[in-house]
């Protein structure tokens, strides 16, 4: 009986880690195989075997919103290793990185302004999964040979001192922010990250200021997170490589949820 694969861009699995993920399916073929038979009792191609599903069997890559798929005719899987990233794919992984940074730079100041047990947990949990999700996008950078941005030294733990000249340079307007102003320390400013007069109001904040303005911020900064994330979406061919579509699924989810966990503490604090 004729069988058909369907290989969708990619799935995401709300609070999975990040770094699992990579371990995990880092050489799994493309994106995650459901097998779709006529007749029950089927199993699907294990991921990763180098053996062509059978002569009569159809493979589809689903294509993005608004965007054909792309038929497989009698493919190995080496065929299905994923679709190539983009420059989209590239500029969203650098810029990230940067945005990423300046959480890390806001979450810094939780310590010493803060007397909230609620606020000092939500900025140890965005300290450990923002770090953990620069590293996954400097890895993913690095394994491309591409260009890896090196971010504030104050919250890098570890200063990469072989970057290469020029590893900064990434073409916003490929990801539709052509118009986009610049940061304090001059790079390219993100959807949603703070101002230089923004961090300043920030840093000479204390006490409950300081927790109101920090939540304001940090869901402006999420929003932001948000933004880039659809952007990609919306980019002609981007977010096709499995990895990073579930990546950037990933951040949409996990920033979803913490915009919504910040906007009832500060409901509750009104």
């Amino acid at each position: 009986m004729s069988e058909e694969f369907t290989v969708p861009g990619s799935t995401s699995t709300p609070g999975m880690s990040h770094t699992g993920f990579f371990h995990g399916r880092r050489r799994a073929a493309g994106a995650t195989l459901l097998f779709l038979a006529a007749c029950g009792g089927s199993a699907a191609t294990p991921s990763g075997s180098d053996t062509a599903p059978p002569s009569d069997t159809r493979i589809v890559q689903a294509g993005a919103p608004g965007e054909a798929s792309r038929p497989y005719e009698n493919p190995g899987l080496s065929e299905l290793e994923g679709a190539a990233y983009t420059d989209a794919d590239v500029a969203f992984m650098q810029g990230m990185i940067h945005h990423h940074a300046q959480a890390l730079e806001m979450t810094a100041l939780i310590s010493d302004r803060t007397t909230s047990r609620e606020i000092t947990q939500m900025g140890l949990r965005m300290q450990i999964s923002q770090a953990d999700e620069i590293a996954i996008m400097e890895r993913w950078l690095r394994e491309r040979g591409l260009n890896v941005p090196v971010w504030g030294a104050a919250t890098r733990s570890e200063p990469d001192s072989a970057m290469p000249a020029g590893h900064d340079t990434m073409d916003h307007e490929v990801m539709g922010h052509p118009a986009m102003g610049h940061d304090a320390g001059g790079h390219v400013a993100m959807p949603g990250m703070l101002t230089p007069e923004q961090m300043a109001q920030l840093e000479a904040a204390t006490g409950r200021d300081f927790d109101r303005l920090f939540l304001e911020l940090m869901i402006q900064h999420h929003e932001g997170a948000v933004t880039m994330v659809m952007d990609l979406y919306n980019s002609p061919g981007a977010a096709q490589e499995s990895i990073v579509y579930q990546f950037a699924s990933d951040i949409d989810a996990d920033q979803g949820i913490e915009i919504r966990r910040m906007r009832e503490l500060l409901a509750a604090w009104r």
